[in-house]
């Protein structure tokens, strides 16, 4: 593990004011809030997300399978809590290629035997589907909900994150779900959003190698032919927020965008 290099997983945990960072972490962190000073709103907005799809599925539509790729470093309501909460018999496995999520995740969340955490990446769909502790747990002749929470932002688009959004979605059988939150850059409807995108944007390429605030279309594309559910791909905070949520609508807000949809 190279602590000399920025971590995305830990980038993230220094936005949610978690303390498994280290100074380069912090240092990119900094000058994020330099161009979005509303970043960690946006960080909490994604977890809030996160908690209220997952509910969702397990409380409402049936779902016991959960393959969350891209899990990141453990904090509060994660996916297992959430849904063995409202569904004690559902199964969890988190994927992870940062080797300090896998440490934390592997002592925070692998904490019974319907929950486990592997490593693999997004990049290379097989190494999961075909993972021998995936299948342990997940059956893909049920339904499962595939969780894809701020990772896909994360693919370049020469490794062509639409063929592995396509790959997944086809490995899922009927009646499953698939989730997702990206960045999202509005265009010249808010050229002021636009512009904050396209910095931060540059920031994370020069400094962490990936990160792509995709349009509309492009976002709305990982679905393929997958039925959304309402209100549709919205800033996070919209997607069937609690009563009383509180919603911080900075200039962030509209930058970070997510949805929920099903399979025929």
């Amino acid at each position: 593990m190279d602590t000399s290099k920025p971590s995305i997983a830990r980038v993230y945990d220094f936005f949610l004011g978690g303390k498994d960072n280290f100074a380069i972490d912090r240092e990119i962190g900094e000058a994020t809030l330099k161009i979005a000073p509303d970043a960690p709103a946006a960080g909490r907005s994604n977890r809030a997300f996160l908690r209220r799809v997952v509910r969702h599925l397990a409380a409402e539509a049936g779902i016991r399978q959960f393959l969350d790729i891209g899990s990141g470093l453990p904090t509060q309501g994660n996916v297992h809590q959430v849904a063995q909460a409202a569904a004690p018999d559902s199964r969890v496995v988190y994927v992870d290629n940062d080797p300090i999520v896998l440490v934390h995740g592997r002592a925070l969340l692998a904490t019974n035997g319907s929950t486990t955490v592997i490593e693999a990446d997004v990049r290379d769909p097989e190494s999961i589907l075909n993972h021998p502790a995936v299948n342990d747990l997940i059956d893909f002749t049920q339904p499962v909900a595939l969780l894809l929470f701020a990772i896909l932002h994360h693919v370049n688009d020469h490794e062509d994150p639409h063929a592995i959004a396509a790959r997944f979605r086809e490995a899922l059988p009927s009646g499953s779900y698939m989730a997702l939150s990206h960045f999202h850059n509005p265009g010249p409807s808010m050229p002021e959003v636009s512009a904050q995108a396209t910095t931060a944007e540059k920031l994370f390429n020069e400094n962490l190698g990936t990160g792509r605030w995709r349009n509309r279309d492009e976002i709305l594309a990982y679905f393929g032919d997958m039925e959304l559910l309402e209100p549709g791909v919205v800033p996070l905070a919209e997607w069937r927020p609690d009563p009383g949520e509180p919603v911080d609508r900075g200039i962030t807000y509209h930058t970070f965008v997510g949805g929920l949809a099903r399979k025929p």
